[in-house]
């Protein structure tokens, strides 16, 4: 393992990196969201450059710092798409510094005396406390990834204190950070509609597509799916409409009954949803809808890859990344048609209106009967197209940091 934040035998002039996995370590016991993600994506390639590196995480008593050893250790533990619910524990036994809250600023001077480049990425921790002990270090710069404006300007699917909690993060990062970094140039342009005058450097960099390897082995025996099924990925909230969802297979099941094509909704149920909740508990017992939260991303892409066509009717998304995945796999995309997508996918996916049930439901007919004639998956070539890679995101940011 390596240690003290720094590869052995390598110099380099630039300041170190302290990188904030806050959000990625709050997640332990869970599997990993699109944003949790990306802090694994920066903690990966911190850990594979040059430069110095440490994170910082804050937990209930206080902060603690990794080194490389630690950062590796959290690394590993995240790999397969989720965070061991005994992960914090394991991190403090590595931690190089650990203090209280009040004590942050000393200690930040201490250890990073010739300044640093503190990185926030998960939307967390951006705390007045935090922003204001760092300048306390000599030639401390901040820099901050922006994934959307969601909360301000979708209010209605924030659960409760959500909406002032961002308005907060986001003028504090304009206000304090000397880089953002915007994952779309639709991100950009919707931080400039909210952030207060005089906004700081920005660049535009997409964010990556994991590679991950599927793993059909990952996926439940008791998931019994007949091809062709359907498939949507994401926490079960009212920004995900999956009441668009319902309402299609309702009229499928009305027409069909058991012998309509299976849907799985892969996702943990989230907040200010329960209408849904209970139409989802009061299914019939052979409606072939299945909930299923926890799987791993080997099983997610190989459940991707079988699917008929992935349906996301999301009403909005900062970077959206399993039509990305889907895209990545050949597999059909019906998605509301939103400027990300039009932004990195172009033409790829099937748009439709979040709003427009009967053409979801024509389109979602059309692709199951296709398969039928065809005897496959909905697997499209994707001529053309690239999927953005972690590669081409850190040539953009490294240089700036």
């Amino acid at each position: 393992m390596l240690g003290a934040g720094t590869r052995p035998a390598t110099t380099t002039n630039k300041a170190p990196r302290l990188v904030d996995l806050t959000r990625l370590v709050s997640r332990a016991g869970r599997v990993l969201t699109g944003v949790d993600r990306v802090e694994r994506a920066y903690l990966a390639a911190f850990l594979d450059d040059d430069v110095p590196a440490f994170a910082l995480i804050r937990t209930r008593w206080g902060y603690i710092v990794l080194d490389r050893a630690g950062m590796d250790v959290l690394l590993r533990a995240c790999a397969d798409g989720t965070v061991p619910a005994d992960v914090l524990p394991s991190l403090r036994r590595h931690a190089i510094a650990r203090v209280p809250k009040v004590l942050l600023g000393r200690m930040l001077r201490r250890r990073f005396k010739a300044g640093l480049v503190y990185v926030n990425t998960g939307h967390s921790n951006l705390s007045q406390r935090v922003v204001t002990n760092l300048r306390w270090v000599p030639d401390a710069r901040i820099v901050v990834l922006i994934h959307d404006t969601i909360p301000l300007d979708y209010p209605e699917y924030q659960a409760a204190g959500a909406t002032a909690r961002f308005e907060a993060f986001l003028n504090r990062a304009c206000l304090n950070a000397d880089l953002l970094i915007y994952n779309s140039e639709q991100t950009r342009q919707d931080v400039a509609r909210h952030a207060p005058a005089g906004l700081p450097e920005g660049i535009v960099a997409h964010l990556g597509i994991d590679s991950t390897t599927a793993a059909p082995e990952d996926i439940p025996p008791s998931l019994q799916l007949n091809a062709p099924y359907f498939i949507t990925i994401g926490t079960i909230e009212p920004r995900k409409a999956h009441d668009v969802l319902l309402d299609v297979w309702d009229r499928l099941y009305a027409e069909m009954g058991a012998n309509a094509p299976d849907l799985l909704l892969c996702g943990t149920r989230g907040w200010n949803n329960e209408d849904v909740f209970k139409r989802l508990d009061s299914l019939p017992s052979d409606m072939p809808v299945h909930e299923i939260a926890g799987l791993s991303d080997g099983a997610l892409k190989a459940l991707i890859q079988g699917a008929t066509a992935l349906l996301f009717p999301s009403h909005a998304e900062g970077f959206g990344l399993p039509p990305a995945e889907a895209a990545v796999c050949n597999t059909t995309i019906v998605c509301n048609d939103l400027p990300i997508y039009r932004e990195f996918l172009g033409n790829i996916p099937v748009y439709a209106p979040s709003g427009d049930g009967n053409l979801w439901y024509q389109i979602v007919m059309r692709a199951y009967t296709e398969s039928l004639t065809s005897g496959c998956s909905g697997q499209q070539t994707r001529q053309g197209w690239q999927a953005p890679t972690w590669g081409q995101h850190f040539s953009l940011v490294m240089p700036q940091l």
